[in-house]
């Protein structure tokens, strides 16, 4: 199913294909793997495959005609809804909806888009090159660091720079330790209140340090680079009486989850990645002299091709709001849509030898597909990550100060995967680093 309908023809109502009694009581199994089951559920019905969990269906959208259908040319009609994380962020950007999710992103748009990015690109120097001396001293020392550590703290020091104009220290960083414990626990989380006792210990911790940022701003003591994202929406407030404080933290909460966690993620599985491809870090490093645009292409190719494996956003949740006709397939409104990008991304017929981590795909002249809906690691559409610059820029720095330095040798590595907010490795990464032989 390739072909979604002209929006001006007629639908032509065809019936919905459902997974076979046995399939949805599969799906029911606690042990049963989302991912898998989805997957099971286009191999056996295609890019666009209905299948019923409750009273109505649910439609798994993976052809990337379907893809850019919903998410980059209808997303009036196939819209977001409030979902759990909406428990840690409140209603920032990511859990916002109608007029205030567009005030909002027209407000945060200018500042991770264009020449907005600007401003940041000395806050992300710094930040790598202080991961770097970091990586240094361990290199000397032959210290054992846990590589996933490692990246969420640079990326978090990352975005509290860009959000506040100070570098991350240590007291702030232990406090706002409390997000990934708060994220991983968010899916496992009982109905109703209860849930929300079971994480307020450490929502209280985040709180805290949201809001003496928030007063330090205000106060206007500005970090060595000038003021941040705080300082752009407390002025906001200044006309738009909507930017409360409670919004304010939303926002600077929300920013610090998107902004740091799918970075670290996607840092840890690419030096996971290179540990089973050292060829790819040899070519990448061999593509040109440090600092040339080709090596940073080349440095570029390998996250592209991370995030193909590993998308930001592995799976978009999305709810019809009128009758559609979907490549061909009538949706009823109300009906929920999950697209994935982690499946079309792995479509044997999109990406040959979808498995393989070949980063050539995104070089010059590479094999990549080039439909828009055949590679959307950070979403597409109106709601696209709005950081997907920021991303790209910080992740691109830091490889470029620390794979020429450094070896990554792997003391053990995951078994496999979790697929929660995001796709991240199930274990720990414990490694050591070998300094590369110079001259």
């Amino acid at each position: 199913m390739t072909t979604s309908a002209n929006p001006g023809s007629v639908p032509v109502p065809v019936p919905v294909p459902e997974l076979p009694p046995e399939a949805v009581e599969e799906w029911r199994t606690e042990e049963a793997e989302l991912v898998e089951l989805l997957a099971r559920t286009r191999q056996r019905l295609g890019g666009v495959a209905a299948f019923r969990i409750g009273p109505r269906p649910t439609v798994l959208v993976t052809d990337p005609e379907a893809v850019q259908h919903v998410l980059g040319r209808h997303p009036e009609r196939y819209v977001k809804r409030s979902h759990r994380a909406r428990m840690l962020a409140g209603e920032g950007v990511l859990s916002a909806t109608g007029d205030a999710w567009r005030r909002q992103r027209r407000m945060l748009q200018a500042q991770f888009t264009g020449p907005g990015m600007r401003r940041y690109e000395q806050r992300i120097a710094d930040a790598a090159r202080r991961t770097a001396d970091r990586w240094a001293g361990h290199a000397r020392t032959g210290a054992r660091i846990d590589l996933g550590e490692e990246m969420r703290h640079f990326a978090l020091d990352t975005i509290w720079r860009a959000l506040t104009g100070h570098p991350l220290d240590a007291a702030t960083e232990r406090e706002l330790d409390r997000i990934p414990a708060v994220v991983a626990a968010l899916p496992q989380l009982p109905d109703g209140d209860q849930a929300r006792d079971a994480v307020a210990g450490d929502l209280a911790r985040i709180d805290a340090v949201a809001h003496a940022a928030i007063e330090a701003a205000r106060r206007h003591e500005d970090g060595p680079d000038g003021p941040g994202v705080l300082r752009v929406l407390l002025d906001a407030a200044e006309e738009h009486p909507e930017y409360t404080d409670r919004l304010i933290r939303d926002e600077l909460v929300t920013l610090l989850v998107a902004g740091h966690e799918t970075t670290a993620t996607t840092l840890t599985w690419l030096y996971l990645l290179l540990d089973a491809n050292p060829g790819a870090r040899d070519r990448a490093l061999a593509a040109g002299p440090e600092g040339s645009p080709e090596r940073r292409e080349a440095v570029q190719a390998l996250v592209s091709e991370t995030l193909r494996l590993y998308p930001s956003a592995w799976i978009l949740p999305r709810h019809a709001l009128t009758d559609d006709t979907l490549a061909g397939h009538r949706v009823e409104a109300g009906t929920d849509l999950l697209v994935c990008p982690y499946l079309t991304h792995r479509d044997p017929a999109l990406w040959p030898d979808p498995e393989r981590f070949d980063p050539t795909r995104f070089a010059p002249g590479g094999s990549r597909p080039a439909h828009l809906g055949a590679y959307f690691p950070f979403g597409l559409g109106a709601r696209a990550c709005l950081g997907t610059q920021f991303a790209l820029r910080e992740s691109t720095a830091l490889l470029e100060l620390l794979l020429p330095a450094h070896t990554v040798e792997f003391l053990s590595t995951p078994s496999g995967s979790v697929y929660s907010i995001t796709v991240r490795p199930n274990g720990p990464t414990p490694a050591v680093l070998t300094p590369t032989p110079t001259g």
